[in-house]
């Protein structure tokens, strides 16, 4: 970690190769994205771009009089009802009677968002690539007010409709950086003054007792696989959290939640 009066700011190396997201940037073209809270939330992103709404219209129309959404006037509003709508999307996908087509989300690059804030946390994921995982960690990142998600390029998955549902909006709130080089970016958050700490079920000490009084930025990798070892060796410690031994492991979602809560309530 960084000595006190020697923070610097994030270059942004990492993450500014070919566009700001590297060499395997994650969605290429448009997005679908479908539910309630994740259209919504798209709706009201002035990042994002929407070209098209397919709705019920009953459903519609009540959330607009209830005031739950506010349409742009341009906006292309098509109306259908909700079995063709399911042709829109993913098989069986829970839809509720929204759909949107949208760009992609602008770039995001690293120094932009990872402030050094003691009180926003960054979580860094190596090669998680479940969208519902990765969506429920967005969601969990957001609720505890993290500073960003930090990914690499070619190893998570892409902007779609399953992550979006399962971040419920907070894919349009919190900051998604991409990477060319995890081992890279994790060096830059050390010269900006993050603690990193690296989640693992061997980990030698305790979360609560790696948990320092500064900015962290939580590592955590694949189930099964867990943290490669390369990515290992860029965090400052490797903890674990205290669960019994006949759990074996949790889901890498519970166990960020758990990460983020330890980290907003440490002095309380």
């Amino acid at each position: 970690m960084a000595k006190k009066g020697k923070e610097r700011v994030l270059r942004g190396r990492a993450g500014r190769m070919q566009g700001g997201r590297g060499s395997g940037r994650g969605t290429k073209g448009a997005v679908r994205l479908w539910g309630r809270h994740a259209v919504v939330a798209a709706l009201d992103n002035p990042d994002r771009e929407v070209k098209r709404l397919w709705a019920v219209r009953e459903t519609l129309d009540a959330m607009v009089a209830e005031g739950e959404v506010e349409l742009p006037e341009d906006l292309r509003v098509e109306y259908a009802d909700g079995q063709d709508l399911a042709r829109l999307v993913t098989r069986d996908a829970p839809h509720q009677n929204l759909v949107i087509e949208c760009e992609p989300l602008p770039d995001v690059h690293l120094a932009d968002v990872a402030t050094g804030d003691r009180e926003a946390p960054i979580v860094v994921l190596d090669h998680v690539t479940d969208p519902h995982n990765v969506g429920a960690i967005m969601r969990s990142a957001a609720a505890f007010g993290a500073a960003c998600l930090v990914t690499q390029d070619r190893h998570a998955p892409p902007e779609s409709g399953v992550l979006a549902k399962s971040a419920s909006g907070a894919l349009e709130t919190l900051p998604w950086v991409r990477v060319v080089n995890l081992s890279r970016a994790l060096e830059e958050m050390a010269e900006a003054g993050y603690w990193r700490i690296g989640l693992d079920g061997d980990g030698e000490v305790t979360l609560a007792e790696a948990l320092p009084t500064g900015p962290v930025a939580f590592v955590l990798g694949a189930e099964g696989d867990g943290l490669r070892y390369q990515v290992g060796q860029h965090c400052d410690q490797i903890a674990r959290l205290p669960i019994e031994t006949a759990v074996e492991s949790l889901n890498v979602s519970n166990a960020a939640a758990i990460a983020l809560y330890a980290c907003a309530t440490r002095g309380d």
